[in-house]
């Protein structure tokens, strides 16, 4: 089945998202449409898919324009897509997800089980999926959940399939798997259209590449590009893609967490009898998929989140039980996973956003009232330090796309000397070109003496950015290795394999050694 948009445009109030697109898929194809988040990639595949309408241009298949009302239109005109956020029900089979909104019943209107669970036998079969039926989701790893949303698009027929930023919750052994699916897809005849930001990916399984930047085609790419050239095209100028760094060289220990348990609000441990230090001059990365206790333990070093046994110091001092307020003026920067929401308050100007932890101090106030000239002077300061993009230090921090405002909390936590930062997430939903200058300042933290934790499920960030590196896996860090380790080593490590090769010493003594590899051992599922 040909695919061809022309001219979509899509607009949001006064916002163009998407303007005036060109887009070419041909049958059996991976197409790579590959641009910064917020780019309007992802603007672009839901108008196709039904989820919005277009406000101008049209959409044609096999050479005759069509138009959808919704996604049911488009999913029956050969068309599925699997969201970067799975639309899965947890509590119920492999089965009767997939089945979820097209039921087949048999006589009386009985749903017919039998046959949704054949379907997804044979789709999973003749497609290298491996899916079991009759699993319920909530006991899949990610990696078999998206195989899960992969097979409801091919039961209901997709000729077009859309994959929205496929590999973001992946570790490197899945996201191969992956490519293989897509791989054995095309070789069946199923198109791809394949969003991303990765450039690695792009060039791995592509055969042509859309880059789109600021709502428009700014050209097209193979995949024998280099990823330098890929980059420029996404930013529009040269891109450095190196993390350069000297050698470390640690000082004394500053953070220690000693080990910490922590339960989550439903009663389930998510912090299982974790143990690590940090030194000066030092970045330590927390790395693993998402959900595996990362955020709950870098909320409690903060002191957002109680602990159910253990402790943290910091320089010496027992941090434990202290508020935020008391652990931000020990020294403490903090950049948090979800910039909007904790880093920042949108409807606040962004100079007000650049003295939230210390607007109190006497650098910006006079007694009970806000020294609102300092506070201008401050934001025109770290504006121009780091380069944060906005009309004016009066507007709110909401209006700031979300490199700038990144660099705006980043600016915020950095305007002080630190002993201690943690960053969670640093370069989540940033553009090529606010990554580089992320990754430069975290750098020159460590290098002024401040010892860094680093939170990332982004690998190649970890490896380019880490002197050591803990691997999260349900709760516990189930190994340490330094700077310097195979991504192929950490891929299964973030999987819970422990490979035979890793020495006992930096092993969790959770880990149970099972044939030629080690299987983390967990008492409940977490």
């Amino acid at each position: 089945m040909k695919l061809e948009l022309r001219g979509i445009t899509k607009r949001f109030g006064s916002f163009t998202a998407n303007d005036a697109i060109d887009l070419v898929v041909e049958p059996g194809e991976i197409h790579a449409l590959l641009g910064e988040n917020g780019a309007g990639k992802s603007t672009l595949m839901n108008v196709l898919y039904g989820l919005y309408h277009p406000d101008g241009g049209e959409i044609l298949i096999d050479d005759k324009v069509v138009s959808f009302a919704g996604p049911a239109d488009a999913m029956a005109a050969g068309i599925g897509m699997v969201h970067q956020h799975f639309m899965l029900v947890p509590v119920f089979t492999v089965a009767e997800n997939v089945e979820l909104g097209h039921e087949q019943t048999k006589g009386f209107g009985i749903l017919d089980a039998a046959k949704a669970r054949r379907e997804v036998t044979e789709v999973s079969a003749r497609y290298g999926l491996s899916v079991p039926p009759d699993a319920l989701i909530q006991d899949l790893p990610v990696g078999v959940q998206q195989r899960v949303e992969i097979v409801k698009a091919l039961i209901r027929n997709a000729k077009v399939l859309i994959l929205d930023e496929p590999t973001a919750v992946l570790t490197p052994q899945e996201t191969d798997e992956l490519m293989e699916v897509m791989r054995t897809l095309k070789a069946s005849g199923t198109s791809i259209v394949f969003i991303t930001h990765k450039l690695r990916e792009v060039r791995a399984v592509a055969d042509r590449i859309t880059v789109i930047r600021r709502g428009k085609v700014v050209g097209e790419a193979s995949p024998n590009s280099s990823s330098a050239e890929l980059a420029s095209l996404m930013v529009g100028r040269p891109v450095q893609l190196t993390i350069e760094k000297a050698a470390h060289e640690p000082g004394d220990v500053i953070a220690e967490v000693d080990n910490v348990r922590i339960v989550d609000d439903a009663g389930q441990v998510v912090v299982d009898d974790v143990s690590f230090d940090v030194h000066a001059g030092e970045i330590y990365a927390l790395a693993g998929v998402q959900g595996n206790g990362q955020t709950e333990l870098t909320e409690a070093i903060i002191g957002l989140r109680p602990l159910d046994g253990g402790r943290i110091t910091l320089s010496g001092r027992d941090i434990t039980d202290s508020d935020v307020h008391d652990i931000l003026r020990a020294d403490l920067g903090y950049v948090p996973e979800d910039r909007l929401h904790d880093g920042l308050i949108g409807s606040f100007t962004v100079a007000e956003n650049l003295v939230l932890d210390r607007y109190d101090s006497a650098e910006f106030s006079k007694g009970p009232s806000l020294d609102v000239g300092r506070i201008a002077a401050n934001a025109r300061q770290r504006v121009e330090e780091f380069d944060v993009r906005t009309q004016s230090v009066d507007a709110p921090g909401s209006t700031l796309s979300g490199g700038n405002q990144q660099k705006l909390v980043l600016a915020r936590e950095l305007s002080r000397p630190l002993k201690l930062l943690i960053v969670a997430q640093p370069t989540r939903g940033v553009d090529v070109g606010s990554t580089e200058f992320i990754h430069r300042r975290i750098v020159a933290e460590r290098d002024g003496g401040a010892a860094v934790v680093l939170v990332s499920t982004e690998l190649d960030e970890v490896l380019g950015l880490a002197d050591r590196i803990g691997v999260m896996y349900r709760g516990k860090i189930i190994g340490e290795v330094p700077a310097g380790t195979s991504a192929e080593t950490i891929g299964l490590l973030m999987a819970g394999t422990v490979p035979d090769d890793l020495p006992a010493r930096l092993r969790d003594p959770g880990a149970t050694a099972t044939g030629s590899r080690t299987t983390v051992r967990t008492e409940e599922p977490l």
